[in-house]
C-alpha cells in the first residue's frame, strides 16, 4: 500500500525565465486550501500590479485529489495546465504554481505560450525543497491509569507518535501511525483489554 506523497513546506525563491522580450516570474506556495491559494495570488497581485498575466495551477488533497488550472487572460489551456502538467510530472500535491507574466511585445504563438509557462513552473519546481511525507492516520485511545505502562510500552516499541494526551480521571492519547501500519496497530490496541480504539476524524 502506497502511504507516501510529496510536497513542499516553504515557498520556492523567485525564478525568471525569458522568452522574446517577455518575463516569466515563477513560485511555488505551500498551501492546505483554496483561501491559502487565494491569500497567495493576492500577494503576488500587489507586488505583481502591472503584470498583464498571473497564470497558475494547484493541487490540494494526498487521497482525494482537487486541482484547478488558470489562464488568466491568456489562450485556452496555454498557460494553467501547462503549469498544472509540472506539479503532475514533479508528483507534487498540496502546492500552488503561479507564473506571472510581462509581455515584452513580441507574440509567442500558442505553441510558444505552452512552452513558456511549463519551463516557467518547471523553473520554479525546481528552485523548491521538495518533501516525501507519510500519509498518517490518527487513533483516540482511552484507557485506566492501571494500563498506562502497557500502553507506553506498545507506543516506545512501535516508535509511534503521540499527538496530544489527557491525564484526568482516565488517560486520553490521540496517537498518529503511518497508514500502511494502521490496521496493525489498530489490532493490537483493540486486544489489549479495557482500551478503547477509535479512528479520529
Amino acid at each position: 500500500m502506497e502511504d507516501l506523497y510529496k510536497t513542499i513546506e516553504t515557498p520556492s525563491t523567485e525564478t525568471l525565465f525569458k522568452e522574446k522580450g517577455s518575463k516569466f516570474f515563477g513560485y511555488t506556495f505551500p498551501v492546505a486550501s483554496e483561501n491559502d491559494v487565494k491569500d497567495c495570488l493576492e500577494i503576488l497581485k500587489k507586488k505583481h500590479h502591472t503584470a498583464r498575466h498571473i497564470c497558475y495551477a494547484y493541487q490540494l488533497g494526498i487521497e482525494k485529489i482537487k486541482f484547478r488550472a488558470n489562464d488568466d487572460g491568456e489562450p485556452n489551456n496555454s498557460a494553467g495546465l501547462p503549469i498544472y502538467g509540472q506539479i503532475q510530472s514533479f508528483n507534487v500535491t498540496n502546492v500552488l504554481v503561479v507564473s506571472v507574466r510581462y509581455f515584452g511585445g513580441t507574440k509567442l504563438g500558442v505553441g510558444g505560450l505552452i512552452t513558456a509557462y511549463k519551463t516557467s513552473a518547471q523553473l520554479a519546481l525546481e528552485a523548491s525543497i521538495i518533501l516525501e511525507k507519510t500519509i498518517n492516520i490518527q487513533y483516540q485511545l482511552i484507557f485506566n491509569y492501571d494500563l498506562m505502562n502497557a500502553v507506553q510500552r506498545i507506543i516506545k516499541e512501535k516508535n509511534i507518535d503521540i499527538i496530544k494526551q489527557q491525564l484526568e480521571m482516565n488517560c486520553l492519547y490521540v496517537i498518529s501511525v503511518r497508514k500502511k501500519e494502521a490496521a496493525a496497530i489498530y489490532k493490537i490496541f483493540d486486544n489489549l483489554y479495557k482500551v478503547e480504539i477509535k479512528k479520529t476524524a
